[in-house]
């Protein structure tokens, strides 16, 4: 495996090739390639492992026993995933991880964390430090999510969502990493209304949007 590809990833910020692989080893890592939709890991399990996207991505959602789907989040190269579940070991899963597109992806077994002996490995704090991180960022997107879907009407929980891309991309016009049909489940809401609603939003010059590509209009 790559050390050099892996030091860009955050959770193996600060840490040298030695340590990297003394991790890889210790974590008992294996990379594994999953085509478009198919299932990386599913509600009810107890995988014991973090996941690592090195390359395409995964969408984390679920689906309850009505047939009702909601996507909770959109994982790109470079993210985790799973890792609460990991270290909560008796904690069953609550959601499926699906490959959104040909991906490859990197799992660390979580008991080479619990069970070590701190003292002997170089690469615990760095390790620990950059999940803290990296989970509490997580943490503020889910929060985000709840603004999102708490609105009652169609238009303010699209607004909600395209505000918040335009703040963290610095920009009136980005790319959002969901279809329509990804975007309606996110929100809590049908796409056949869902694209309506951005419909009249066209029309009304509030916004310029083709398939994942959006413009915000503010004049």
């Amino acid at each position: 495996m790559d050390n050099e590809v892996l030091q860009k990833i955050p959770l193996f910020r600060g840490m040298t090739d030695k340590e990297i692989a003394a991790l890889l080893k210790a974590l008992d890592a294996r990379k594994q390639s999953y085509e478009k939709n198919d299932r990386i890991l599913h509600a009810g399990s107890k995988p014991g492992v973090i996941g690592i996207v090195l390359s395409g991505s995964v969408t984390i959602l679920s689906d309850d026993i009505w047939g009702n789907r909601t996507i909770l989040s959109h994982v790109e190269k470079g993210g985790l995933f799973a890792e609460a579940y990991a270290l909560l070991e008796d904690v069953p899963m609550l959601v499926d991880v699906i490959a959104n597109e040909g991906c490859s992806i990197l799992l660390l077994k979580t008991k080479g964390i619990l069970n070590s002996d701190k003292s002997q490995n170089s690469w615990d704090y760095k390790f620990l430090r950059n999940l803290l991180l990296i989970s509490s960022k997580k943490n503020l997107n889910l929060s985000g999510r709840s603004f999102h879907t708490s609105p009652k009407t169609i238009r303010e929980r699209v607004m909600s969502y395209l505000n918040t891309l335009a703040l963290q991309n610095e920009s009136t016009e980005f790319d959002i990493p969901f279809d329509r049909q990804q975007l309606a489940d996110y929100l809590n809401l049908e796409r056949s209304a869902l694209s309506k609603e951005l419909g009249k939003m066209q029309k009304e010059g509030i916004i310029e949007t083709r398939k994942s590509h959006f413009k915000l209009l503010t004049s």
